[in-house]
């Protein structure tokens, strides 16, 4: 009399695993745009804020991925190899066109602030863009404040892509990086789940000034 008892938990059991199995999906490849905005919390300065603001493009194509920031005053987009733990940044800045090569251990140094972040999930949640998302909240050892909104129906593949967000359980959709009365918000524009053209990640071979990642440390690029 037992055994249709046991048969039915293990039915129950087997249909809640593919339910939260379809509600998941694995991106390899997908583009992100979000609207980048900067608080500085000063009542003088809301013309710079503005001119700050910019947008941040990410795109994704299984181990590589590239972030594109523009604005009216300058242009950054850095390409990064998450095989080889290598990066390059392109920068241009009054006219001026700059390369900045990075090994693994460059890369590694420019993001350290993010190393072993454990993000805690807090009680609020929003829906954005159609996908449920779930608040979490973490502060980096020297005292940057990042809130994030997720979504857990949409796990990149590439888990690398973003280091401050290398150990989310999800896809960032919206975010805020606070320090003080200091903030940056990062709002979703788009998002668009199409195949990335292997163009995106190509170096260019001309155009630019060579800078080492010692030197650019030193200009604090």
């Amino acid at each position: 009399m037992k055994k249709p008892f046991k048969i039915g938990i293990l039915f129950s059991f087997t249909v809640l695993i593919a339910i939260h199995s379809f509600s998941q999906k694995k991106v390899s490849e997908f583009t992100i745009v979000y609207n980048y905005s900067v608080n500085s919390g000063g009542a003088q300065s809301t013309q710079t804020d503005q001119a700050a603001n910019a947008t941040n493009s990410i795109y994704i194509k299984g181990n590589m991925s590239r972030s594109d920031m523009t604005n009216a005053l300058f242009a950054s987009s850095t390409i990064y190899d998450a095989k080889s733990g290598t990066a390059v940044m392109l920068k241009e800045i009054n006219g001026q066109k700059l390369l900045i090569r990075m090994s693994a251990d460059n890369w590694q140094d420019r993001n350290k602030r993010y190393q072993g972040l454990k993000f805690t999930n807090t009680s609020e949640t929003k829906t954005i863009a159609d996908y449920k998302c779930q608040q979490a909240v973490v502060t980096t050892a020297d005292g940057l404040t990042i809130t994030v909104f997720y979504t857990k129906e949409l796990v990149p593949e590439n888990k690398d892509y973003d280091p401050q967000f290398k150990n989310l359980d999800g896809l960032p959709l919206e975010y805020e990086l606070t320090r003080g009365k200091f903030q940056i918000k990062y709002s979703l524009a788009s998002i668009n789940l199409n195949p990335v053209p292997a163009s995106k990640f190509d170096i260019p071979k001309s155009g630019y000034r060579e800078m080492t990642y010692e030197e650019s440390k030193k200009k604090a690029m």
